[in-house]
């Protein structure tokens, strides 16, 4: 497979050369220009056709995030964003996962090579993945962070549904939630984000849906009407029986390399719940939730998994391909009565 050729957007001359040594440090990854902005990026854009951005949120002039929503509107490609990690650059990195970036990273403090070896095999996975990446044009209005009309109540069935997706997915997130009604199924999630991104994202949801959103606690009880997101840091989440469950924080190892994991959350919820669960894996690279898909399919329960941009619906041995689009139907049709 050709290598995957990406551009570098930043302002600053140090962190252009700094990313771009990186990245070019990654077995499978070329560099195929530097931009210090928009105007320059979209020349080079045109001229590379780079299969990758990695774009800084914060530059003069156009901002990335401005520059971003540019190009989900008229060029979609798989952008990765470099932001700060104070309060406002958090709020900043969910907005861009909002407009469509696949992932943000934490901008390093100081311009030296030490600061972006912690993230560089992670950035790498990133960047390899993102030829899968579900995009899709937008536009400012179809993104409008405005609280939607609730839509009507649902009939629930009784089934739980669990959901395995990374930073890549916010988008579909938000468009997925925003179809839940005030009652929607109790909803699981284990979104695997960078440090520090979860409670921003977490309480942009709570301004937006319908159903209320939690970030998970040990001991607290599985509700109807509640979407709960698995927090971040040293432990899994999973559930102890269904009906009537309970979630649980469990401190063990991190499976394929992460922590909390997809798999997990979906064997306990299949284990717990059987026939009574549907997972939903939206995660671009499902080394974790692979695994986890096959726990729910022996355990009787529905699945929702990718088949490189399209999903697939199973349920044991038989499969159906969902036309883009229809997720949120198909979850609230298995959901509902």
């Amino acid at each position: 497979m050709a290598d995957v050729k990406v551009l570098v957007v930043d302002d600053s001359l140090t962190m252009r050369v700094l990313i771009s040594g990186a990245l070019e440090r990654i077995k499978g990854v070329a560099v195929v220009g530097a931009a210090d902005g928009a105007v320059e990026a979209r020349d080079m854009v045109i001229k590379h056709r780079p299969d990758v951005m990695t774009l800084d949120v914060e530059m003069p002039g156009m901002s990335g995030l401005e520059y971003l929503a540019e190009i989900m509107e008229e060029r979609p490609m798989p952008v990765i964003m470099f932001s700060t990690r104070t309060a406002a650059g958090a709020a900043e990195s969910i907005e861009a996962l909002r407009l469509g970036a696949i992932d943000c990273f934490p901008k390093p403090k100081v311009a030296v090579q030490s600061e972006l070896d912690a993230i560089i095999g992670k950035l790498g996975k990133r960047i390899k993945s993102a030829r899968n990446a579900d995009l899709k044009r937008t536009s400012a209005s179809s993104l409008s962070q405005a609280r939607k009309a609730a839509p009507p109540p649902m009939h629930w069935n009784g089934r739980v549904l669990a959901i395995g997706a990374d930073s890549a997915n916010t988008q579909a997130l938000f468009d997925l939630f925003q179809t839940f009604p005030e009652n929607c199924p109790p909803t699981l999630v284990v979104q695997q984000m960078s440090p520090g991104l979860l409670t921003p994202m977490v309480e942009q949801l709570r301004e937006q849906i319908a159903p209320r959103v939690l970030e998970a606690s040990d001991g607290l009880k599985v509700e109807q009407g509640t979407i709960y997101f698995a927090p971040q840091g040293d432990t899994h989440m999973v559930i102890d029986s269904w009906p009537d469950a309970t979630i649980r924080l469990l401190a063990r190892e991190p499976v394929a390399g992460e922590r909390p994991s997809i798999s997990l959350l979906f064997a306990s919820v299949a284990k717990a719940a059987g026939s009574n669960a549907l997972g939903l894996l939206v995660a671009l690279d499902d080394e974790d939730g692979a695994a986890g898909l096959r726990a729910m399919l022996a355990g009787g329960a529905y699945a929702i998994g990718r088949n490189g941009t399209d999903f697939t619906l199973f349920k044991g041995m038989a499969s159906q391909p969902l036309v883009g689009g229809t997720i949120a139907s198909n979850v609230m049709k298995l959901c509902g009565k």
